[in-house]
């Protein structure tokens, strides 16, 4: 093992979710208690991350395929980043918290591809153990935070968690300077070659039900933290309980990730099988969770199914990113990458959140909420985007999409037939690889 390049890549693996974690789980606290927003308002703010994700993981992605060194853009993005979280801290009202979340957004989402094309382009052999880092660092800032509003005696319902993301933010400039330089490597339009990937049915389906099922997220983020603190969690304490399932993500991660894709071919199936059955593991994983919120009245049997959340996004989310690595080439990675981040944490947590908010909003009476109406709509979709990838997918292979940026004519010759045209070794006539 490369310890030197697996210790800078960890690291900004890792800071790139803590920076996320810092916030994410517990604003809307914040949101819905001392700052009196609406459920509405409160999924507003949280779309502002899926809004910007639509299309800043897009320009992000071809600069660094075409323009620029990767980890410049993301240090210059996370430097801003730190500034309008400080100022997302002095936040108060609905029109200010929303314009500056959503610019930071913006910078934010951008670094979110570029982060999985520094892993995948340098280190791929030992990504799973990379992306490891990513629930670590997001469980530990959540305790993180818990230890601090301890220390300090306050609630959990201050502004805290944004100036620690904004803390954390600078740090991770700080290891952008350390990262081995990543180069753009795409010599077309990688942006229209990533989209090309999309003319293979199976890949289709694949981005179309991860768009789907990952936009319930926003259901367990927008309401699990109200839901514990109505179960009788402590608000101060629901960081430290929620960050449970970044701990069980992390073992996953190590444990049981590698071993599920590879557990198919050891068994006589084709080499990317695995993927299929870890999609519909993650999905049903999330159907278990939201069915447990339903029929558990107590507290201790919702704080433990936490665990469940860190083994869907596993299998669901972090799966779908190698899936995506394993079969885009590599001169397009960070377009490939930006386009499931659009996918998922873009479309699919933006409508993910206009949907939670919507049914949040309609089924509460006063400040409490119909919590079983709230939970059954998650469980329903995600159960229904386990059966669609068992029935509608089928796992491509990377060869498929290869063959989709040969020149057309070219495609149906074979290495014999390229013999033949030339008395040369293969790939020395002149003309004849240049085509390829």
């Amino acid at each position: 093992m490369n310890w030197d390049l697996y210790l800078r890549l960890s690291a900004l693996m890792g800071l790139e979710f803590a920076i996320w974690g810092a916030w994410m789980s517990v604003l809307a606290i914040r949101l819905l208690g001392p700052l009196k927003m609406t459920g509405k308002q409160t999924g507003w703010i949280y779309a502002t991350l899926p809004l910007a994700c639509i299309f800043a993981p897009l320009v992000s992605g071809y600069l660094a395929d075409s323009r620029f060194n990767a980890e410049w853009i993301i240090l210059v993005s996370h430097a801003i980043g730190a500034i309008l979280l400080f100022v997302a801290a002095r936040q108060t009202k609905f029109w200010g918290m929303f314009s500056v979340m959503f610019i930071y957004s913006i910078f934010y989402t951008g670094t979110l591809p570029l982060v999985n094309k520094m892993v995948f382009a340098q280190y791929p052999e030992q990504s799973t153990w990379i992306f490891f880092w990513a629930p670590v660092a997001w469980a530990l800032t959540g305790y993180l935070l818990t230890g601090i509003r301890q220390v300090r005696k306050t609630g959990g319902d201050g502004p805290d968690s944004l100036v620690l993301a904004g803390v954390l933010s600078l740090v991770m400039v700080v290891v952008c300077f350390f990262q081995v330089p990543l180069k753009p490597a795409a010599t077309g339009n990688p942006l229209f070659e990533a989209l090309a990937m999309l003319k293979n049915g199976s890949y289709l389906t694949f981005i179309l039900v991860q768009l789907v099922v990952s936009g319930m997220m926003q259901f367990y983020f927008l309401g699990t933290g109200r839901f514990l603190q109505d179960r009788g969690v402590k608000g101060k304490n629901v960081s430290a309980v929620m960050a449970l399932a970044q701990a069980v993500q992390a073992v996953a991660t190590i444990v049981l990730l590698g071993w599920l894709i590879g557990l198919p071919k050891g068994l006589g199936y084709g080499e990317y099988e695995g993927f299929q059955w870890i999609f519909i593991i993650g999905a049903l994983c999330w159907t278990i969770l939201f069915t447990t919120y339903i029929v558990s009245k107590r507290a201790l049997w919702v704080m433990l199914i936490q665990a469940f959340h860190g083994l869907a996004y596993v299998f669901f989310m972090i799966g779908g990113q190698i899936f995506v690595g394993k079969m885009a080439p590599e001169a397009i990675g960070a377009s490939a990458q930006s386009l499931i981040f659009i996918a998922t944490n873009g479309i699919g947590l933006f409508l993910g959140t206009q949907l939670a908010g919507y049914v949040m909003q309609r089924n509460s009476v006063g400040e409490k909420f119909q919590w079983t109406k709230i939970w059954s709509v998650p469980l329903a979709i995600t159960l229904g985007g386990a059966i669609a990838f068992a029935i509608l997918f089928h796992v491509p292979s990377p060869d498929d999409f290869k063959k989709d940026n040969v020149a057309p004519g070219i495609e149906k010759l074979t290495d014999d037939a390229l013999q033949q045209v030339s008395p040369l070794p293969l790939g020395e006539g002149p003309g004849v690889r240049a085509s390829l």
